[in-house]
């Protein structure tokens, strides 16, 4: 939103060295930005819209599935040939339905390897729409990229919204930014394929004629779902962990931890703007995957050391993460000792009194490091070796030093 404003914003953000910020930053230098970078945050001066590069614009996304489902809209809304390089697992994580909206809009696509290559001009209109269960990242960079159209259009969410919390987040972002966007909320339908049915649909509508206007100053707020790691960790054996820094009213997603962990059976309690996590008791729950997928590795982990059996539903997007989550949280927790099987949609956990350590493998994937870390707290008879643990810098580059500040051995090698 700063590098599509009008002047110049200072962003206060505490992590700046994340590898996903790290490619949205390079992309939109890439485009024309001005970002300057340092321990506060970042310094943003927008790119100029009324001269645009015409030659073919190099965007390394990374491993980034957010910078990549972001910044492919908007470019195509300002109408940049660009070619978008993809590494790791993120060439086989889906672009579907994304890229057919943009392609029935304008747009061309093509893929050369692992770079994808977009040309045209993106048209307005208001038959714009996506299901609302494969990413919420689809929806986000269109709430982005439409209202640079300079023309009304209609975006129609459809289906069961999944990770609705970073949706809600986009829409703050853009608020925040003088964005006004019309939100029509959950109604039904009725449509005829075949038979009739019903089905949920969101609607967002923009008019076309508003700019991002920059606030001056703006800061972000403190991230649950990094934080959710000291979370769970006060509720491991012999855990107390105090966080600062985090709204209890975040539209975050993943703020719905507070509650999960005391339904698991955490002491949970808040105190001014503290929020305390002591050991208390570990019992079997049933969790919804939908709206905190992120969040599911290291609920497992937890459940790995309760008491009865603990179930994970509709977790099936997981396996089209920088892992499948579902497959390597499960071959993880195993190898610590955990009895735990893998459905077709989730986990099943049956806990046990202890996990036993040893060695497991990150499968390159940042939360699942995280997750063997907080795991290692209930592991009484080796230590835990994570090999690839160096994926953290993908989200948290700061991870490993901040559990040695909670007391932990840790040793890089």
């Amino acid at each position: 939103c700063a590098a599509l404003a009008d002047n110049d914003t200072m962003i206060s953000c505490a992590e700046t060295q994340a590898e996903d910020v790290i490619a949205t930053m390079e992309c939109l230098t890439a485009l024309g930005a001005f970002i300057g970078r340092n321990e506060n945050g970042f310094a943003v001066s927008p790119v100029d819209k009324k001269n645009l590069p015409k030659e073919t614009i190099f965007f390394p996304c990374g491993e980034s599935g957010s910078t990549l489902r972001f910044m492919l809209p908007v470019a195509c809304a300002l109408g940049i040939r660009g070619a978008f390089e993809m590494k790791g697992r993120l060439p086989r994580r889906p672009i579907n339905p994304l890229d057919e909206q943009l392609e029935n809009h304008g747009i061309k696509l093509w893929r050369e390897g692992d770079v994808l290559h977009c040309e045209g001009q993106l048209q307005p209109g208001d038959d714009y729409e996506i299901p609302g269960d494969i990413s919420s990242q689809f929806i986000s960079g269109l709430i982005m990229a439409l209202p640079l159209l300079n023309a009304p259009s209609r975006l129609s969410v459809t289906g069961t919204v999944e990770s609705g919390g970073y949706i809600e987040m986009t829409l703050e972002a853009a608020e925040a930014f003088g964005m006004k966007i019309e939100v029509e909320k959950d109604y039904y339908r009725t449509e005829h394929s075949g038979s009739f049915m019903s089905r949920n649909v969101r609607e967002y509508k923009f008019d076309g004629t508003e700019t991002y206007k920059s606030p001056g100053i703006i800061e972000t707020e403190g991230d649950w779902s990094n934080s959710a790691y000291w979370m769970c960790a006060g509720a491991m054996p012999r855990g107390r962990v105090v966080l600062h820094g985090l709204n209890k009213n975040s539209a975050q997603g993943d703020s719905a931890l507070y509650k999960i962990l005391s339904k698991m059976g955490a002491d949970v309690s808040a105190v001014e703007d503290a929020i305390l996590v002591k050991e208390d008791r570990r019992h079997s729950i049933e969790i919804d995957a939908r709206p905190i997928p992120d969040l599911i590795p290291v609920l497992a982990a937890i459940a790995s050391v309760g008491s009865g059996k603990t179930t994970i539903r509709n977790a099936q997007r997981l396996r089209i993460k920088e892992s499948d989550r579902l497959t390597s949280t499960k071959d993880v927790l195993k190898s610590l000792g955990a009895s735990i099987q893998e459905t077709a949609d989730g986990l099943m956990i049956d806990g046990v009194k202890s996990l036993r350590g040893g060695t497991v493998d990150s499968h390159d994937d940042h939360r699942i490091a995280m997750m063997a870390a907080i795991a290692s707290a209930a592991c009484e008879s080796v230590p835990v070796t994570i090999n690839g643990a160096e994926c953290v810098n993908k989200s948290y580059p700061n991870f490993w030093n901040d559990l040695r500040s909670l007391g932990k051995k840790v040793i890089e090698g």
